[in-house]
């Protein structure tokens, strides 16, 4: 299956595009980078 993760660099967000990838769905991440939080921080995810 074909899923699009909104929020993916968050920490909800990520954890839920991964255990997608890994029951082997096809995941497009999309995620706004503001200065809000420090945006090292969903970099480095």
């Amino acid at each position: 299956m074909r899923v699009l993760v909104t929020g993916a660099a968050g920490f909800i967000g990520y954890h839920v595009a991964r255990a997608l990838m890994a029951r082997g769905d096809a995941v497009t991440g999309f995620d706004v980078v503001n200065d809000y939080y420090d945006p090292q921080l969903k970099e480095d995810r």
